[in-house]
């Protein structure tokens, strides 16, 4: 049975209404007399309860229903002296009777859940000796709330001044034990805001103030007088008593006192005959202005010492506010009243003294702390701009100030909303807070995420800013779980951010990736064009493409992307997402199911060149489609020749070089580079098409785009030699210096493509076009690349080197000797190797040019493909017409040593080129004489190897045998030293 009030009334009227009808016999009246006085206790329990206040009936609930339910059960058992079966009773009532009796002997009465809730809290704070304002206005708030009364000053005074007397009439019924504990309840719930009245506090502290007026600026305490203090602690009194010889003492200090045996006055030493204790209400007011004068005495020094500007007063001031407020909480009001609470915010923005700071940080809390008005005062006063700075400091002023801070966000036991507002308008707030949750102090972590996350539910946009600063789990977790227009604001607010790798990393970490294809799969179109566009930004990482693609992403990107219907936008974000796949030389290695199978790649290239094909469609999804292609082809060879042979690409991309989206003409360079592999001859056709071959030059002269220029180059070197008309069109179009350029700035790579792309200008069957390659000075950079560490750079200099070699013999000049030889003046040196006169620039002496040294070093490096040139280039000095000449050159640069070596580590075709060398040297019989045995040594061991299925080498090597076995070995070489 529920009980909010007493129900008294209720069952009087039934009794009463009932008993009416019974017979008047002598058995009746007895009972009714027994009845009477049940029934007159019952309304001695009203009228006891029913003028009493309502937070005294809410504190004593638990006893008033104890006694309610007494005595209904007396009444019950006075009703059952009724016996049914006495005829004296009416017997048309007896079953209503023995009914009522019965169930009022039983009854059982309680007061509501949330009312018994609120007493034991309020008994176990009383049990914990709280004393904190935090929990005194929770509490007053929780019993005002209970029984109905307004939490304002006004209407808490007035039930605050009701349970006041109460304390005062047990105190006259001499209820010991009740009036404790009221008293305890009673100081407790003073300590609250509302308990006080703001005005009145106020009129009494400048009151004090100017009682000390007359104590010296210096004073900072009055001594006690001595009947302030307790006749057997000597302590000054709180709770003074008096006995009955007058003598005072501190009530628990007495009653400790008797409870030890003793009955004797603790000043006089007479026996005591009545112990009884009268409280000493104008002594305990001249203790209580006494040390309210002490508090307004310590306020003005403190006053003083936070004017000083000397940061050791400073601290000394913060140090006795702290201890003021420890000491009363009256002292929270009455320092802010004496405005030092706006003092030490003010020396919070100004000073840098880190103890000072600290210790402002520490006061202002315990100011605070369960004090609105304070609150208001601090944050009225620029409180946040002050305070949210110190976030940032090291950890002991960033703890002290977060801590500071979530006290002031509290109002009572929920948060402030408007205060919760104000700081989220602090641009730098969220930032520390961040940094402070992932910080390694646990209690600031705590409080940071607890203020964090109240932030995020008054605006959603500092969650985004708090992903801003490194927290991303709340975006995410709105993302996953919020409601649709949560999760487009944070999706939006994802796109904006500028994310670093190791930001993106976390997020795929987080488990963002799921829930977004989950959108992709089934969202509106709003929601799938967000997903999408989030995960273009987190395909970015190397991990999360990982995450993707594990996650059966590709399948659903290119499905959405080559689907008919589909709208341009998500086309767009799915061809960027395809792009950021196959990028940073991944390739294909993501485009794979959910289980890590390959997909069919072939179609993928076919669906990519398709969406070229319409020169009205958007360049948005056209450029990305086309990086991805180019990704993908540079990955896997066989893709390229797909492209080619199965899905037509050359044709497809060749038209793109005329777009007018540069970034598409680049990318489709750089695609008909690797096509041309396959299929060059209709890139030929195309270039030689009006104005064409332009276009590709101004690629060549990019400066802005190294790897078009690489691709331009590479292009051109896959392009047929045998196009002449190509060529002479380059050199027209200036295309030549490009190219030579190319060699001077442009990555290793791309100077390899522009080697083999020179080639074409180099043939030996068209010297106008060498010498234009050598005019524009490219002899001097083909000997540099001989020193590089390219080996293919390397082999390719050395090859053009060779080109330019083989025009050498017919551009030398004739030595002309005029006069007698006893006159004749000095002449230009003749050249060894060509018998006449030579120089880079004309002839393309290689000797000229210094290329000889680095020529033979290769040979001596046993690189195969850089071995093998070398020897070409050789061979161009012992041409028809200069044997004998080339070869003492080559004794000479020490070359024949180094080419007989390849005899013994070279391949079969490296070993052929090596012996076609040796058959031109050792038609010199100096050079057999002098190389013939270790020619002859290495020979030999070549001849039983049918190395070619036709025995080319084999007869190579029998023919140089024969040479070297033409000569006596006992003849002289006309060359001292060799060998």
């Amino acid at each position: 049975m529920a009980m909010e009030l007493i129900p008294i009334g209720t069952i009087l009227a039934l009794v009463t209404n009932q008993l009416r009808q019974l017979n008047d016999s002598p058995a009746a009246r007895l009972a009714l007399e027994a009845l009477e006085a049940d029934v007159k206790k019952a309304n001695t329990l009203v009228e006891k309860y029913k003028n009493r206040g309502r937070f005294y009936l809410l504190v004593k609930c638990r006893h008033i229903v104890h006694e309610v339910q007494e005595v209904t059960r007396d009444i019950g058992r006075s009703l059952a002296a009724f016996s049914i079966a006495d005829t004296e009773v009416l017997s048309g009532i007896s079953d209503q009777v023995n009914r009522l009796q019965s169930e009022m002997q039983k009854v059982e009465f309680k007061t509501s859940h949330s009312q018994l809730q609120i007493v034991d809290k309020l008994n176990q704070g009383l049990r914990d000796q709280k004393r904190d304002q935090c929990f005194a206005n929770d509490m007053l708030e929780e019993i005002a709330r209970a029984v109905g009364v307004p939490v304002e000053p006004s209407e808490i005074s007035k039930e605050l001044a009701s349970f006041r007397r109460e304390i005062e009439e047990a105190g006259n019924r001499k209820e010991r034990a009740e009036v404790l504990f009221l008293e305890q309840v009673i100081e407790l719930l003073s300590q609250a805001d509302t308990a006080r009245d703001f005005e009145e506090m106020k009129k009494q502290y400048f009151q004090r103030a100017q009682v000390i007026q007359r104590y010296d600026a210096q004073k900072e305490y009055i001594p006690p007088l001595k009947p302030f203090k307790c006749r057997i602690s000597g302590e000054v009194m709180v709770d003074p008593v008096s006995l009955c010889t007058g003598t005072t003492c501190e009530r628990a200090a007495i009653e400790a006192w008797f409870d030890c045996g003793k009955k004797t006055d603790p000043d006089t030493g007479d026996v005591l005959e009545d112990t009884s204790l009268r409280s000493n209400l104008p002594l305990r007011q001249s203790i209580e202005e006494w040390r309210e004068l002490n508090y307004c005495l310590k306020i003005r020094a403190c006053q003083a010492k936070l004017s000083s500007g000397v940061d050791l007063k400073v601290e000394e001031a913060l140090n006795q506010m702290q201890e003021l407020i420890r000491e009363n909480s009256i002292n929270k009001d009455w320092i802010s009243i004496g405005g030092l609470t706006d003092k030490i915010n003010s020396i919070l923005g100004s000073s840098h003294n880190r103890e000072v700071r600290k210790k402002i940080l520490i006061t202002l809390k315990d100011m605070v702390e369960g004090h609105a008005r304070n609150k208001e005062k601090v944050i009225e006063h620029q409180g946040f701009d002050y305070i949210v700075p110190c976030l940032g400091r090291d950890r002991s002023i960033s703890m002290a100030a977060v801590e500071l801070l979530y006290e002031l966000l509290q109002d009572r036991s929920k948060w402030n909303k408007s205060f919760c507002c104000q700081l989220s308008q602090q641009s730098s707030a969220i930032l520390f807070l961040v940094t402070l949750l992932k910080g390694p102090v646990r209690e600031s972590a705590d409080h940071a995420e607890k203020i964090l996350n109240k932030l995020f539910d008054v605006d959603e946009e500092n969650i985004s800013r708090a992903a801003k600063s490194g927290w991303y789990k709340p975006l995410i977790d709105r993302i996953v779980q919020g409601p649709e227009s949560s999760r487009m604001s944070m999706m939006k607010a994802l796109v904006t951010m500028e994310l670093v790798d190791s930001n993106l990393k976390v997020l795929g970490e987080e488990g963002i990736i799921p829930p977004l294809l989950s959108m992709v799969a089934s969202g509106n179109i709003e929601l799938k064009e967000l997903s999408l566009s989030v995960l273009v930004k987190l395909s970015s990482c190397h991990a999360n493409k990982e995450l993707i693609a594990t996650g059966g992403g590709v399948p659903l990107v290119l499905k959405l992307m080559f689907s008919p219907h589909v709208c341009t936008i998500l086309i767009v974000r799915c061809s960027e997402i395809v792009e950021k796949l196959s990028s940073e030389g991944n390739g294909v290695k993501f485009f794979v199911d959910e289980k890590g199978v390959q997909l069919e790649l072939e179609p993928i290239i076919r669906e990519l060149l398709a969406l070229q094909q319409n020169s009205k469609s958007s360049n948005n999804f056209r450029r990305p489609a086309l990086r991805a292609l180019l990704g993908m082809c540079r990955s896997e060879a066989k893709l390229v020749k797909t492209a080619v042979l199965t899905a037509n690409g050359v044709s497809l991309v060749l038209p793109l070089l005329d777009d007018p989206d540069s970034e598409i003409r680049e990318i489709a360079v750089n695609l008909l580079f690797l096509f041309s592999q396959h299929e060059s001859q209709g890139v030929v056709e195309y270039l030689l098409m009006p104005k064409r071959l332009e276009g590709l030059v101004g690629f060549l002269e990019n400066d802005y785009n190294s790897d078009v220029k690489m691709a331009a180059a590479g292009l051109l070197a896959n392009l047929p030699k045998s196009e002449t008309s190509l060529t002479k069109k380059l050199i027209e179009l200036d295309g030549l210096p490009a190219i030579i350029n190319l060699l001077k700035s442009g990555s290793m790579e791309a100077k390899e493509h522009a080697l083999s792309a020179l080639f074409r200008f180099t043939d030996p069957a068209n010297v106008k076009s060498q010498q234009i390659v050598v005019e524009h000075g490219a002899y001097p950079l083909f000997v540099n690349f001989l020193k590089v560490n390219s080996v293919t750079a390397k082999a390719r200099a050395a090859a053009l080197i060779g080109n330019l070699s083989m025009s050498s013999p017919k551009l030398t000049v004739a030595s002309e000797k005029t006069g007698c030889w006893c006159f004749r003046t000095s002449c230009v040196p003749v050249c060894p190797a060509h018998g006449g006169i030579c120089n880079v620039n004309t002839s393309f002496c290689l000797l000229e040019a210094k290329a000889l040294p680095y020529i033979v070093k290769l040979l001596h490096d046993e690189v195969e493909e850089t071995a093998y040139e070398a020897i070409q280039t050789l061979s161009t000095l012992v041409q028809d017409g200069c044997t004998q000449r080339g070869a003492i050159v080559l004794h000479d640069a020490g070359a024949i040593n180094p080419v007989l070596d390849i005899l013994t580590w070279g391949t079969d075709s490296l070993k052929g080129e090596a012996v076609g060398l040796l058959e031109k040297v050792f038609i010199s019989k100096e050079m057999v004489d002098s190389y013939g045995t270790k020619a002859r040594y290495l020979l030999v061991g070549l001849t039983g190897r049918n190395v070619h299925d036709d025995g080319l080498l084999g007869r190579k090597v029998a023919k140089v045998l024969s040479l070297v076995e033409r000569y006596s070995k006992s003849s002289t070489s006309i060359i001292p030293g060799l060998f």
